[in-house]
């Protein structure tokens, strides 16, 4: 009975090259079809070996993806509010190899919703509405960034399942420089000369423009996006404030009649999107954003004094938070 229990044991026992491999950094194994054999060597199929913490990490969201990377509310806003922007990012030294680094820049969105593409001319876009294939969109952003860097001039980057432990892009990107987007009236900046486009590709360009809503960044506070629609126009301020602390602070403001951004505009709500608090106002139609410059950047001050003074909610104030929070739509 003895040998027969060790015979099963040594059976069921792994090689102990197979246990260092199983044991390997799951970042360096590959991602492969589930029911492929594991490429860490394992002999197991990769969905009973690496790819458990592979699905695991998918399950892992990261509320704040963006966050330590130089203007987090404007990555939010490219991520989910605006629909044709661009903004230049700067890699860490030695990202990129040795030799002339390439430039790289932020794009909402890019043709066929590719997640990145390298150009011609080396240059590097990367794009940011596209569909999050893990918990984290930094490690998806980054993973991109990673294979339009290795890839040949002209070539786009295909969507894939970044592996786990992967670098994220506050590993990639210089922390120090600053990212300021350029809002566009259109999806031109796809094209390295637009005015040459033919056949599909201007077609194709064309149908992308028109679908554009107008909308522009206000230049008195930070990360503040007017847009205009047919019926209404409306602005959305991504904030960096601790959300229960700023719907308090919404709450005092408008119960006081200080939340408005002047006549026929109103608080109406707010989004969450990847951890951040974005307040939305609606606006008259002639609204337009340099009309929104002053009386935003008064109500950025007023906000600014609720929150320098914290209080307790009164029962009318408390009644105006929980209107705020039952109006609260989650973007991402």
């Amino acid at each position: 009975m003895a040998k027969k229990a060790a015979k099963k044991a040594s059976q069921r026992k792994p090689s102990a090259a197979a246990s260092q491999e199983t044991a390997a950094d799951p970042g360096s194994v590959p991602v492969v079809g589930a029911r492929e054999p594991c490429p860490c060597g394992s002999g197991r199929r990769y969905k009973a070996c690496h790819g458990r913490e592979a699905a695991h990490a998918v399950q892992q969201l990261v509320q704040r993806p963006f966050e330590g990377l130089p203007g987090e509310a404007d990555w939010v806003a490219m991520r989910e509010l605006v629909p044709a922007a661009t903004a230049p990012l700067t890699l860490r030294q030695g990202v990129a190899g040795e030799g002339e680094q390439p430039s790289v820049t932020l794009a909402t969105v890019l043709p066929m919703a590719w997640p990145a593409m390298r150009r011609a001319d080396g240059s590097v876009l990367l794009g940011l509405q596209t569909q999050a294939s893990s918990g984290d969109v930094s490690r998806d952003l980054a993973d991109a960034l990673e294979q339009a860097l290795a890839a040949e001039p002209g070539s786009p980057v295909p969507g894939r399942r970044p592996a786990p432990g992967g670098p994220r892009l506050q590993d990639l990107l210089d922390l120090s420089a600053p990212v300021v987007p350029t809002v566009h009236t259109g999806f031109d900046f796809w094209l390295e000369d637009a005015e040459t486009a033919s056949g599909e590709v201007a077609a194709s360009l064309e149908q992308a423009n028109a679908s554009v809503i107008p909308t522009e960044r206000l230049q008195g506070v930070e990360s503040a996006y007017w847009c205009g629609t047919p019926e209404k126009n409306h602005l959305r301020w991504v904030t960096t404030h601790p959300e229960e602390e700023l719907l308090d602070a919404l709450a005092r403001l408008s119960a006081a009649g200080e939340a408005s951004l002047g006549e026929g505009t109103r608080l109406v709500g707010s989004f969450r999107a990847h951890g951040l608090t974005v307040p939305v106002w609606d606006l008259p139609r002639e609204m337009s954003a340099a009309d929104c410059e002053k009386p935003a950047a008064a109500f950025a001050e007023r906000l600014a004094d609720v929150l320098a003074a914290p209080a307790p909610l009164t029962a009318e104030e408390r009644r105006v938070r929980a209107g705020l929070v039952n109006r609260q739509i989650t973007l991402g």
